[in-house]
């Protein structure tokens, strides 16, 4: 799996944080988030922070057991001119609790994968701050700007969620549809490594499975990494090369049922 340096991924969600707060303040408490349904900056400031100090305990406490999750969250702010106070410090005390000490200590991971408790969080903590930093980004009007390396990394950790175990346990009705006869999808970065850009997922009759390379496919997308996270992520459209960049070879329905059935309880 395509993961990326400890150090850069905790930089990261610091910096990446911080892009996200000069977005919400620029955008407004009460502006919509048109990527994010529902929501208001307010909601998706909130969130974030709330979701970095409440992973942040996790780690700290080197919680093992699903059931002594924390269950107080952290309070924002009613002042909106203290928001980027407060997340700097959730970015701080959550990219802190990833420490090198934390990454092989037993925690509960979510996934249910072979990733370490912390690596998963981390992973996890990073996709929060990128994906909704966009949707910040988008609300104010602001362009955007992925990291190809942080993109790749964020499009393996998309795609272990969506055939994790977990994944398979919580979201059934999407790990159903998942299934197939072998059906065959690529994503291509056309701005990273070979080695670290190249995704390929398949649709067997027992569940959907992924690994890195390049290989023959019924559907390949190509493009820059970060326009494939998110498109993956169904925040840009799959098709509008315009926007994107991608090129879409081979059975277009086949990539649109994927992104129709792997939506997020949260997104």
């Amino acid at each position: 799996m395509n993961e990326l340096n400890p150090e850069r991924a905790r930089q990261a969600i610091v910096e990446y944080t911080r892009r996200l707060a000069e977005s919400a303040a620029a955008a407004g408490p009460d502006a919509a988030v048109p990527t994010a349904p529902e929501w208001t900056v307010t909601d998706l400031v909130e969130h974030v922070g709330q979701t970095q100090h409440w992973v942040a305990e996790i780690i700290e406490r080197r919680i093992t057991d699903p059931t002594q999750l924390p269950t107080e969250m952290a309070v924002l702010p009613a002042d909106p001119s203290e928001w980027q106070a407060w997340l700097t410090e959730s970015a701080q005390r959550v990219a802190t609790a990833c420490s090198d000490d934390a990454l092989d200590a037993p925690v509960f991971n979510a996934a249910g994968d072979e990733r370490s408790g912390t690596q998963f969080w981390m992973s996890s903590m990073l996709n929060e701050t990128v994906v909704h930093g966009f949707d910040a980004a988008n609300a104010a009007n602001r362009p955007t700007d992925i990291d190809a390396d942080i993109a790749a990394a964020l499009i393996s950790n998309h795609l272990a969620m969506l055939t994790s175990p977990t994944w398979a346990m919580q979201r059934s009705e999407s790990a159903q549809a998942l299934r197939g006869t072998g059906q065959t999808l690529q994503w291509l970065a056309t701005d990273t490594p070979a080695d670290t850009g190249a995704w390929l997922v398949e649709r067997r009759p027992d569940g959907a499975t992924w690994q890195p390379g390049t290989h023959q496919a019924d559907v390949t997308m190509t493009g820059p990494a970060g326009s494939l996270l998110l498109t993956l992520t169904r925040r840009l459209p799959l098709t509008d090369h315009e926007a994107t960049g991608i090129t879409i070879n081979g059975d277009t329905t086949l990539a649109q049922h994927w992104l129709d059935n792997t939506a997020h309880a949260a997104d």
